[in-house]
């Protein structure tokens, strides 16, 4: 696409043309002591659950979960984790400056944030934790949103996730019928040629378009994923069926929109 805003900088408009013609933009994450801070409490609690020694590498832990716990015992120990880290009141703040400026320039500065912020822990050859391809929006998540993916770890290859482009889904949409077949992996093998497998690091983040169809496969890497995802939308945009109070908390509303939302005309009725 290429477009050029004469209102914004020559790197807001970098970071702007990337989102539109990828569907993603993956960069150094803008807050690394609050990334550090997240992944801390991380390895806390699983040395706290796991009773790992203290002299065990805080990557190792990490990258190699799956020796230290089944795949039978993954979910429970994923849900517990999560459950912990989400209690923590710091956690939704430092995760949002992880990529505070990134959203500023793609989504707006008078932002909604997802209550709760999800969890991804995939081990090696395990086919029980596949995300199946697909759009959040397909299932009721408002075209407004972005997802801001943050790795615990280098994700690299079958480690990753994988997106469709813009225009690859141009395509799928135009044929969706003849392309979906009858299963998800019909669909997938539909447009595996055409899709990106996202290539990120620990101390980047990916922001990522999530009308656009993606997912993942089973992890024929050596070590286990850790991600975590949690979506953001400007407060104004249009809501699908995540509604704002239930799934969404405006957390930048500015004071001037505080100010238009509770003005009223003077009464000139009596």
């Amino acid at each position: 696409m290429n477009n050029k805003n004469l209102f914004l900088s020559n790197n807001e408009n970098k970071i702007c043309n990337k989102y539109l013609d990828q569907g993603y933009v993956v960069a150094p994450v803008v807050d690394i002591e609050a990334l550090s801070w997240i992944r801390q409490k991380f390895i806390f609690i699983i040395r706290e659950e796991l009773c790992i020694p203290d002299n065990a590498l805080d990557s190792d832990i990490l990258n190699f979960t799956h020796e230290s716990v089944s795949i039978p015992e993954l979910n429970d120990f994923r849900l517990l984790v999560i459950k912990k880290i989400n209690s923590l009141p710091d956690f939704r703040k430092k995760y949002y400056q992880v990529a505070k400026s990134y959203l500023d320039i793609i989504v707006g500065n008078e932002l909604s944030m997802q209550l709760k912020i999800n969890l991804s822990i995939q081990f090696p050859k395990d086919s029980s934790s596949l995300l199946p391809i697909h759009a959040d929006t397909w299932s009721g998540d408002s075209p407004f949103e972005v997802v801001v993916w943050v790795p615990l770890v280098d994700c690299y290859e079958t480690k990753a996730m994988y997106i469709l482009p813009p225009d690859a889904n141009q395509t799928l949409n135009n044929n969706f019928k003849k392309m979906a077949g009858n299963s998800s992996d019909d669909l997938y093998n539909s447009v595996q040629e055409c899709v990106n497998w996202i290539e990120i690091k620990y101390g980047e983040v990916l922001i990522f378009n999530q009308a656009l169809p993606h997912g993942n496969r089973v992890n024929e890497e050596s070590e286990t994923r850790w991600s975590l995802n949690c979506r953001f939308k400007g407060v104004f945009t249009p809501y699908a069926d995540k509604k704002i109070g239930e799934f969404f908390e405006p957390i930048t509303l500015k004071p001037a929109s505080e100010c238009g939302m509770k003005y009223s005309l003077p009464n000139i009725t009596e």
